[in-house]
């Protein structure tokens, strides 16, 4: 039996008994971590071993460390950092600088990451932010132009596969019309799709190699008129034969009120509609045991774009971070425009 068709999440800083046995038992492809499950760095990294021992193997362990408002890790124990749209705004326009920045930040936040047991990470965000884009979303953001947000998504994704992270590319094809936040409800997109062609998709079209991408909980009407794209199989063919989204595609967080129907419901039609693997994020075990019952195991198609995937995650590099920082000081300070 291949890997189960799920990402889930542990509920706390130490595993449960009960969880480690369903982890035993499921075998999730991997797991992502939030602010509940980090107290101190010694605890995270016995976290994450106790995860991977559950499973037998060095499944992935994701987070969402994106800087600014969503990230999980921060002070005193992990660096804080600016919204990604402020740190772009504030090297404008020196572009080179920008991009120079981006780069270092993504390889000190993976160098963090892999430095607690970490190795992927929910980012880089390749929406665009547009004048309406919802708050929740909008400094997220690498910018407002489909340039820039491809440059400085570019920039972070290659900075954290250099610190051995798996980037996770998102919100396909883009949130960033949105104008409400899908935790709450289901955006609706309704800008004709030739004009979200050269704009909103584009960064994901030019970032179609990343190993891996995230779903939105959007509807584009000339897509599918009522049904969000996670769980759409013409949205999902949509972002795989005509963004090139070729590589592993999980969904965003079905526990997201953007959804209806029940857990099964949701995680049945995602995977169906052509999604690698579900993401629940929640730490609710009796769902995550309805999910693991409900999609199994991934099929081949799955597993082999999974496999590869796992092959981009790279041995820990040997890292000069006070170098680092000094250089991305300078950067952010003007000192240096290289």
């Amino acid at each position: 039996m291949g890997q189960g068709a799920y990402i889930v999440a542990p509920a706390g800083p130490v595993l449960t008994e009960d969880e480690v046995a369903f982890f035993r038992d499921a075998d999730p492809f991997g797991f992502i971590l939030f602010a509940r499950n980090a107290e101190t760095p010694e605890q995270l990294r016995r976290l994450c071993t106790s995860l991977r021992e559950a499973v037998g193997r060095e499944a992935p362990i994701l987070i969402d460390q994106e800087g600014g408002r969503v990230q999980r890790l921060r002070a005193p124990h992990w660096r804080e950092w600016m919204p990604p749209l402020d740190q772009v705004a504030a090297l404008t326009p020196h572009e080179s600088a920008a991009f120079r920045a981006m780069h270092l930040r993504g390889l000190m936040i993976g160098a963090e990451l892999r430095a607690q047991g970490i190795d992927a990470n929910c980012a880089p965000s390749a929406d665009i932010a547009w004048p309406e884009t919802h708050p929740f979303l909008r400094n997220r953001c690498y910018g407002t132009d489909a340039a820039t947000v491809t440059a400085m998504a570019r920039a972070c994704a290659t900075g954290l596969l250099e610190a051995g992270v798996l980037p996770v590319l998102k919100h396909a094809p883009g949130h960033g019309r949105a104008t409400l936040d899908s935790h709450l409800a289901l955006p609706r997109i309704d800008v004709p799709l030739a004009e979200l062609r050269d704009t909103d998709f584009a960064p994901f079209r030019a970032l179609a190699d990343l190993p891996m991408a995230m779903t939105a909980h959007i509807v584009l009407p000339e897509i599918d008129a009522e049904t969000p794209v996670t769980l759409s199989p013409a949205g999902v063919r949509f972002l795989r034969e005509d963004l090139g989204l070729q590589n592993f595609l999980m969904t965003d967080d079905i526990s997201m009120q953007a959804l209806s129907g029940d857990i099964a419901e949701r995680a049945a039609r995602a995977i169906a509609a052509g999604c690698d693997a579900v993401l629940h994020c929640n730490g609710d075990l009796s769902e995550m045991r309805v999910i693991a019952e409900t999609v199994g195991a991934m099929d081949g198609a799955s597993q082999h774009r999974a496999d590869i995937a796992l092959t981009c995650r790279a041995g820990l590099p040997d890292i000069d971070i006070s170098a680092l920082e000094a250089e991305f000081g300078a950067l952010m300070q003007g000192r240096a425009h290289a």
